[in-house]
């Protein structure tokens, strides 16, 4: 049990952490207690920066422990979509490229499903899935070990494959950055991968939303002088955009809400 919570605090707050939110109406029925009840649970909760309010409940706020992976997909959700959106609208029609694990790369994905003549390499099921069916996309994917939780192929089979490949631009996350500019994650086998992905890309696009900029992780993927490119939802700290500015990182500030559909973005035109 953590810390100065009560017991139904705690399992409130693994529920919200196994599945990204938790709503006071289902709450209600679960513990048979009043909604006034579960309102000041989640506001303690709150309070203490362990969840953050939404209409009708609470999502998980974000620190410094990886939360499960279906978890993630509501933490900052808007803002990862349109940070997808203004990301594949940098994507020229006829391009190849890696897509890394990801909740917001899974986004970029989304949004690439209009353009044409696209190779993807991945080593992330859940993009595969969502872009094999398309004709004008290929699609290929890593071999290796699918790590359950999140549908990543990770290992050395699938190092090795991405390194088969030169390929024009490379998507990829991070769970954290920090403010000396490093790019860092919580597992080293997925380090791996995206660091091979890095080495055989010829421009690198980051897509992170702001949440992670206030993270912390122990596994360094790279720095962010090692990328082209930076898609986020907010203008950078100051430190960060200084660095960016001084090693030539194109930075894109995806507002939410500025675009509503993949389509109202064109593609870039196909490279000559």
């Amino acid at each position: 049990m953590t810390a100065g919570l009560t017991h139904r605090q705690s399992e409130i707050l693994n529920h919200a952490r196994a599945f990204g939110r938790v709503m006071v109406d289902d709450l209600v029925r679960r513990f048979e207690v009043s909604a006034q009840t579960i309102r000041k649970d989640l506001n303690d909760l709150c309070d203490q920066r362990l969840l953050t309010r939404i209409h009708g409940g609470a999502i998980v706020a974000s620190g410094v422990e990886n939360l499960a992976y279906e978890a993630r997909r509501f933490v900052a959700a808007e803002e990862k979509k349109a940070i997808g959106v203004a990301a594949a609208a940098q994507i020229p029609n006829g391009s190849s490229l890696f897509i890394n694990i990801g909740t917001t790369t899974e986004e970029v994905a989304s949004a690439l499903t209009n353009h044409e003549n696209l190779l993807v390499i991945t080593n992330n099921l859940n993009v595969a899935m969502m872009l094999y069916r398309h004709p004008h996309i290929e699609v290929i994917v890593a071999g290796g070990t699918v790590r359950r939780s999140d549908g990543a192929v990770i290992g050395s089979t699938a190092i090795k494959l991405i390194g088969q490949f030169k390929v024009d631009y490379a998507i990829i996350g991070a769970s954290a950055i920090d403010e000396e500019g490093a790019l860092l994650d919580f597992d080293y086998r997925e380090v791996q991968a995206a660091q091979a992905i890095i080495a055989n890309a010829r421009s690198v696009m980051l897509v992170c939303d702001s949440t992670k900029l206030r993270r912390s992780a122990a596994v360094r993927i790279a720095h962010i002088s090692q990328i082209q490119t930076f898609v986020t939802d907010v203008p950078l700290p100051p430190s960060l955009q200084e660095i960016c500015r001084s090693r030539g990182v194109q930075v894109i500030a995806a507002l939410p809400g500025s675009v509503d559909d993949a389509d109202d973005l064109e593609p870039e035109p196909t490279p000559l």
